[in-house]
């Protein structure tokens, strides 16, 4: 702490950033960790934002794993006034600590089964890698298991036809997210890369 004004940590154990947080006497910013990523969703919801000039009552939907990702998503949503969908296959659902904290917030979040459930009247629809840091060993079950959780052509007409698709990257085309929505009109995914440099 005497050295830096600040200390940005990208650590896999989110045990480690909050024991920095206890000892450091300058902020730490979480850049990433196995539980949370706060600061891929401030680009996010610029993105958002810059979309559709509001945060307060936009449904987001989130298809895929119950991740690092998701779970900063689900906090942010009850932070900002969103609605809050989520689509895993049951055994990768969001932390349960994660969604009583988003309900002490005030946050409005269903977790399903259904992708289609989750996508229907959505303004964001969002995912990411089936196969996170440390998930590597399980590729193959994992795999097995979000097969219908692909972010395609189909699943997106379920959305609001203003709709756009959220990827915080790298993405595997062809598994979480095909090339045509990557690609495709709805994308906002360029922007929202872009966005992490500005936010």
């Amino acid at each position: 702490s005497r050295f830096v004004s600040g200390i940005a940590a990208r650590v896999y154990d989110h045990a480690t950033v909050e024991e920095l947080g206890r000892h450091a006497t300058v902020p730490v910013i979480n850049v990433l960790s196995n539980a949370e990523h706060p600061c891929q969703i401030l680009a996010d919801l610029m993105t958002m934002r810059e979309r559709f000039g509001r945060l307060e009552g936009l449904k987001v939907a989130w298809v895929g794993d119950g991740n690092n990702v998701c779970n900063s998503t689900i906090l942010a949503a009850a932070m900002m006034g969103m609605e809050m969908a989520v689509a895993s296959p049951p055994g990768y659902w969001p932390d349960r600590k994660i969604l009583d904290q988003a309900e002490s917030l005030g946050g409005r979040t269903v977790v399903v089964a259904d992708p289609l459930e989750a996508v229907g009247g959505a303004d964001v629809v969002e995912t990411d890698t089936w196969i996170s840091m440390g998930d590597e060993a399980e590729a193959e079950k994992r795999l097995e298991a979000f097969r219908r959780y692909q972010l395609n052509a189909d699943l997106m007409r379920h959305a609001k036809s203003d709709a756009i698709v959220l990827h915080c990257l790298p993405a595997h085309r062809g598994q979480e997210i095909t090339d045509e929505v990557m690609d495709g009109p709805k994308s906002a995914i360029l922007d929202q890369s872009e966005n992490r440099l500005h936010s």
